[in-house]
């Protein structure tokens, strides 16, 4: 198995505040790696550098080996698949809309039909494609979101809580829906969330990111049945020893 994604000696700072700092992370091919902790704990902070959407002050992102050293890589970008907590999507169809990354690619004509049609039906969106895409539900934009980052075929998909803003019925279908998807696909992603139900269930690991720091990272059951420190102990809502 090799390693997709190694970030290194990593501070994230907001003016003088530090926002996140992470020693060491890896994530291997194929890992689904769900980063969980509370609100305002760092998480997004960590995927927004890792989506060269903020600068660290200090240490190194690693992408196959190679160091990113410019904040405007578009090679590394080119790699990337990116959904927010809030789904940013443009003023036209929903066909569209799945499609624009591939077109801001240059891709061939028939392939982006291909490509796009193919994740229209996956995400199960295909009726609505020629729907304006700002007259979706909730739901059926976060679907539309994730089929454009699908359709550009990512080696690093990142997630931003892409379920929080979802009622309760919607966020169990989609994270079905997503967990059968990243199976399939084998896509290696970040996947940003303070469910700890949710990041048991799509994780393949957890980063356990507390008060601006990752204490702790391993499988699921790793984790609950050892955990590192009473401050995650405290999160997972154990008991104390």
């Amino acid at each position: 198995m090799s390693t997709v994604l190694e970030i290194r000696d990593l501070q994230i700072r907001r003016g003088k505040n530090i926002m996140v700092e992470v020693d060491h992370l890896v994530v291997e091919q194929g890992e689904v790696l769900a980063i969980i902790g509370p609100n305002g704990a760092g998480k997004s902070s960590l995927l927004l550098a890792v989506a060269l959407l903020l600068k660290p002050a200090r240490g190194s992102i690693l992408f196959n080996g190679f160091k990113i050293t410019n904040n405007s890589d578009t090679q590394y970008r080119r790699h990337l698949g990116l959904v927010l907590q809030e789904p940013l999507l443009l003023d036209t169809s929903v066909f569209e809309n799945v499609a624009a990354g591939l077109r801001f690619r240059h891709t061939p004509r028939p392939e982006i039909q291909l490509r796009t049609e193919t994740w229209l039906k996956r995400l199960g969106i295909e009726h609505l494609r020629q729907r304006p895409a700002r007259k979706l539900s909730g739901g059926e934009a976060q679907r539309v979101s994730l089929a454009r980052a699908f359709a550009l075929q990512p080696d690093l998909l990142l997630l931003d809580e892409p379920f929080s803003a979802l009622d309760a019925p919607t966020r169990l279908r989609l994270l079905d829906d997503l967990h059968d998807i990243l199976s399939e696909t084998d896509t290696t992603t970040l996947f940003i969330t303070h469910d700890l139900k949710e990041a048991s269930n799509l994780g393949d690991s957890m980063a356990v990111i507390l008060n601006g720091k990752l204490h702790q990272c391993g499988t699921p059951d790793e984790i609950y049945s050892n955990p590192k420190d009473d401050d995650v102990r405290a999160f997972l809502g154990l008991a104390a020893n």
